[in-house]
């Protein structure tokens, strides 16, 4: 194993980041949405697909010329998932500083708040 600092994050985190992410934007493809929340698609795809699996997210596949893009959307469960489950436990588990900074924004704490009022 190497010395590198990069810092491990749990798995319940990247699916909180990946639902808080939806719901910022709406709609993300799959590309957009892996960078934004920081994932590696070859290693994190199995994340995803569980998501939709389980109706936390939902995939649609649309055309654009001759490519068939993939997007995903929050479904009304994920959210419902996310504010109910994911919230209270990272308050009982916080993240590490340095993760939270680098994956957390403030507006999406806001977004939640209004769309789940």
């Amino acid at each position: 194993m190497s010395g590198s600092s990069i810092s491990y994050r749990d798995r319940i985190y990247i699916v909180k980041d990946v639902i808080l992410k939806l719901v910022e934007y709406g709609e993300l493809n799959q590309t957009a949405l892996v960078s934004f929340c920081g994932l590696n698609l070859k290693k994190h795809k199995s994340i995803l697909d569980d998501l939709q699996q389980n109706g936390m997210i939902e995939r649609i596949e649309k055309t654009m010329g001759k490519r068939i893009v993939a997007f995903y959307r929050p479904t009304q469960e994920g959210v419902a998932f996310c504010k109910d489950i994911l919230e209270p436990y990272e308050k009982v588990f916080p993240r590490r500083k340095e993760e939270k900074n680098a994956i957390e924004s403030k507006p999406n704490k806001e977004l939640m708040t209004l769309l789940l009022v």
